[in-house]
């Protein structure tokens, strides 16, 4: 494995994933690995640390250089181990190691800047233990600047095939490609979902709207079609089928993700004015949809190059 100094020592393109050494770092690689092997991309196993506290170590005879060296080796070893598993399943992928003594986020963030994925792994605490303790993915997912595949428990045993939500809009496309894409590499069915709320969902929960009902709703359904226009034809070996649901979106999308082996969704990415006014839908799914969850950014605006 080629062991690379710092995060602009790393290829353009490359997928990377985040390990630190637990269960589901571990399945971040496995996903990568895969990921990487079908698109013919490295991969680039990173890991990020810091020793915090220096002069209270210095204090208590601690020599810190010595702590960050034993951590640094240590993590070449966690990634070593990294590498083995991801060759076991794809034996000739490039793969490259990165040790960063920097917050994992931070490097993850700048690595998105020129990655094609990055993908991390999931403990799957859920919710409310999330919002005490914090969560990694939920903070890379947001501020990264490439799609992000968060990979929770359940993952490698979903069967379920892909869904991805679209709004009807232009900012829907990043997404929808990226699941096509995923479909056509991983050679499994895709479920194009839109969640539509009016009066009469106020008062229930998000449900799929049933299939002999669909025609009621023209208007939405066109907008669907409309959004999928031209992705046939570009993955025709894609087997799509579409469904509506009723209700909040976060939640629609989390019920509809049940056994599913990927869900996409986008994520706007705008300025902090806005992002205080703008219902959190992704980081909701990341936290609590089954399986994956890929993130794909985009710009409402036009105004970033991605």
């Amino acid at each position: 494995m080629e062991t690379l100094s710092s995060t602009s020592d790393v290829p353009a393109g490359t997928v990377v994933v985040g390990v630190d050494g637990s269960d589901g770092s571990a399945r971040a690689v496995r996903w990568a690995a895969v990921e990487a092997g079908l698109t013919h991309r490295p991969l680039t196993l990173v890991n990020g640390f810091t020793v915090q506290g220096t002069v209270w170590l210095a204090e208590a005879g601690i020599d810190s250089e010595a702590l960050a060296k034993a951590i640094r080796d240590e993590a070449a070893t966690m990634l070593e181990k990294a590498r083995d598993e991801a060759l076991a399943l794809h034996p000739d992928l490039d793969v490259r190691g990165l040790v960063v003594g920097t917050d994992a986020r931070d490097a993850l963030e700048e690595l998105s800047r020129s990655a094609a994925v990055l993908v991390v792994g999931s403990r799957g605490r859920g919710p409310v233990r999330s919002l005490l303790l914090g969560s990694v993915s939920v903070a890379v997912s947001k501020q990264a600047h490439c799609p992000v595949v968060v990979v929770r428990p359940g993952a490698e045993e979903a069967t379920g095939g892909i869904l991805v939500g679209v709004d009807g809009t232009p900012a829907s496309m990043p997404a929808l490609e990226f699941a096509y894409r995923e479909a056509s590499l991983r050679q499994l069915p895709l479920t194009v979902v839109h969640c539509f709320f009016d009066v009469q969902s106020a008062g229930w929960s998000a449900h799929q709207v049933p299939e002999q009902e669909i025609s009621q709703y023209p208007d939405v359904e066109a907008l669907v079609a409309e959004a999928m226009s031209g992705m046939q034809e570009r993955y025709p070996d894609v087997q799509v089928e579409r469904a509506l649901w009723r209700g909040l979106v976060d939640q629609a999308l989390v019920l509809a993700s049940r056994g599913r082996n990927l869900t996409v969704v986008g994520l706007r990415q705008t300025g902090p004015l806005r992002d205080l006014v703008q219902v959190p839908i992704a980081p909701a799914v990341v936290e609590r949809a089954d399986g994956a969850v890929a993130v794909v950014p985009h710009d409402v605006d036009g105004d970033r190059d991605d």
